[in-house]
């Protein structure tokens, strides 16, 4: 067993959500995950997408995203907002609350530390 992970959705089976209902402020998100790891200790990778909508979002884990494609939105709870594009990294640190924004179907990796 190769200890190297490629972040893939090659061959993997997406799982199909939506932000719970009472969290939804505009749109109807569907969003599809495709987890390549999970080390069984809260560490977490791979590629999800989310069709176009709004929803409040509350982090109680640290989240490494890079966009792909697509463009989003997310705003704290300041209403301070930062767009984001194919090509952009951040982080979402534990206790951001806020509201994220899909105006473009985007498509992004991660890496999740809970």
């Amino acid at each position: 067993m190769t200890l190297l992970l490629s972040i893939s959705t090659d061959g993997l089976e997406p799982e199909v959500s939506r932000p719970a209902p009472d969290k939804v402020i505009a749109g109807d998100p569907i969003h599809r995950t495709w987890n390549c790891e999970d080390d069984g200790d809260g560490l977490y990778a791979g590629v999800w997408e989310s069709t176009p909508g709004e929803w409040r979002v509350a982090y109680a884990e640290w989240e490494y995203c890079e966009i792909l494609s697509g463009v989003s939105v997310l705003t704290d709870e300041e209403g301070e907002s930062r767009r984001y594009v194919a090509g952009d990294a951040f982080a979402i640190r534990r206790g951001f609350q806020g509201t994220w924004r899909v105006e473009e179907t985007t498509r992004k990796r991660y890496v999740i530390k809970l």
